[in-house]
């Protein structure tokens, strides 16, 4: 059944430059202006947040744009905030877009009297009054079962293998993915398949929380310009380590590409005092400044594909239809172009 009323956006603070530009990016798909909604999200002066949303929506398909990064507990309370607002104000549907999903380390109890954060945070989505979630690259993909609504969890990894094949043009056949652990071997093994490139290991030993022991690579690198591939990117110590042991081990050039670009802490320095060549990440968090001026620190964008998921969304058409980089190469017409 074709939708009876347009697709409305709203955001909070959390990343409003990448929600201006999924907003342009409709804007252009339904050749017609597709603004945020007015709104405003604020604080009083003991910190509590407020929303007031300026517009009618009753009756509206609502989109809350809106990562749960750093600060994440601010972030999460104005994503409930406002999907309570919406809620009281009668809206249809609520989907909340979450670029990056918080918590999402805190997916299983790994010790004794330890919760399980993750599913808490899904609870407290779904109490809020939301009707469907879209994310990118959760951390652990049987999140989605914690949830009883929806859920659409889009891949970075067909943007990525654009991206890697417009930068790397002609060099197609010296590149090698690698995993920096052995838990994230099939986000790496999807990208390998995806390029046609052969797949090593880098294996890290902890002795303790914290420190890593050892790093060993599996799989000949030699001569090779590797490609680290993961979904986060906190402190960067491992990374940055990873990437010493590959050029140990014979690489020639070491690349990442990370989809949530956390860097934390001591992280920017350590990637830019590193021996890798670049580090790509997307912007489902907001950069900071620092992060803007890392000369080897590139970022690519993520509003041409949560644009047209939320459009197919509305639309009630596939989504996991972007999760092949075909269908992906109209969507980032102008931004990759392939030979």
């Amino acid at each position: 059944m074709a939708a009876m009323t347009e697709p409305k956006l709203i955001s909070g603070n959390a990343n409003r430059s990448l929600a201006n530009a999924i907003s342009r990016r409709m804007s252009m798909h339904r050749g017609m202006q597709v603004g945020l909604v007015d709104a405003r999200v604020e604080r009083f002066n003991d910190q509590e947040i407020f929303v007031e949303v300026y517009e009618n929506v009753r009756g509206e398909d609502m989109y809350i744009i809106q990562p749960t990064s750093n600060p994440a507990n601010d972030n999460l309370m104005e994503l409930l905030i406002i999907a309570d607002a919406l809620r009281r104000s009668s809206a249809n549907r609520i989907t909340a877009v979450i670029p990056y999903f918080g918590y999402a380390r805190q997916d299983r109890r790994a010790k004794a009297r330890t919760p399980i954060s993750a599913k808490l945070v899904a609870n407290l989505l779904t109490e809020a009054g939301i009707d469907r979630i879209l994310t990118l690259d959760l951390h652990a993909a049987q999140i989605q079962g914690f949830f009883d609504i929806p859920v659409d969890n889009l891949y970075a990894s067909p943007i990525f293998s654009l991206d890697i094949e417009h930068h790397f043009s002609g060099q197609m056949n010296e590149l090698m993915i690698v995993s920096p652990d052995v838990g994230g071997v099939a986000r790496a093994r999807d990208i390998a398949k995806r390029i046609n490139a052969p797949l090593a290991i880098v294996d890290k030993r902890r002795e303790k929380a914290g420190e890593i022991a050892g790093m060993t690579v599996i799989g000949d690198v030699r001569g090779r310009k590797c490609i680290i591939v993961d979904d986060i990117c906190d402190t960067a110590g491992t990374l940055c380590k990873a990437a010493e042991t590959l050029v140990e081990a014979g690489a020639i050039e070491v690349h990442s590409y990370i989809t949530h670009g956390v860097l934390s802490g001591p992280a920017v320095e350590r990637v830019q005092n590193s021996v890798m060549k670049s580090l790509v990440i997307t912007d489902s968090i907001e950069p900071t400044e620092a992060v803007k001026r890392c000369p080897n620190i590139r970022i690519v964008p993520t509003a041409p594909i949560f644009a047209q998921a939320i459009l197919n969304t509305w639309h009630g058409t596939s989504v996991s239809s972007l999760f092949e980089t075909d269908t992906l190469v109209p969507i980032y017409e102008g931004i990759y172009q392939r030979n």
